[in-house]
């Protein structure tokens, strides 16, 4: 009967080392993904510039089909830059990421202070709780990163450094 446990442990083993190189692979591509979408961001930005640049005038020579969250936020986020930027200087690639940049758009273009349903309608996402709920977590992790501030209970806006 020692053998039959022997042999369910080894496998047991087996089966954790295995799961440990998938997590690990996981964590890998992860930061993979988080490099290459800051550097499709600044591609984007340069791309702009060029275009002005060449235009002789500022602002866009023609008007794209579609805005997309990366344009509207070199433009809605300018008075956050300096905190944006000292974000991605210390590592923190979560205020960075396309999601938390969409939430600071969204909150940016709003007129007075959002709720998280409000902010996931906007990012387009249901405004059912499990979204909602998840929506306020990543709005309170911006308030502590002090992009955002709580207005009210509930209520969220740009920080004052971001004031329109």
């Amino acid at each position: 009967m020692a053998s039959l446990w022997e042999a369910l442990q080894a496998r047991e083993d087996a089966v954790r080392a295995a799961v440990d190189e998938v997590r690990g692979r996981i964590e890998v591509l992860g930061a993979e993904l988080a490099a290459a979408e800051e550097q499709l961001v600044r591609l984007r930005i340069t791309r702009e510039t060029v275009e002005e640049v060449l235009a002789g005038t500022p602002g866009r020579t023609q008007e794209p089909a579609f805005v997309d969250v990366e344009s509207a936020a070199v433009g809605v986020l300018a008075p956050l830059a300096g905190m944006l930027l000292a974000a991605e200087q210390a590592g923190d690639m979560t205020v960075c990421s396309p999601v938390y940049r969409r939430i600071l758009v969204a909150v940016a273009e709003a007129k007075a202070p959002v709720r998280s349903k409000e902010v996931c309608v906007a990012v387009g996402l249901s405004d059912a709780a499990n979204h909602t709920g998840a929506m306020r977590g990543k709005l309170k992790k911006l308030v502590g990163r002090g992009l955002l501030v709580e207005a009210e209970p509930g209520r969220f806006a740009l920080a004052a450094g971001g004031a329109q």
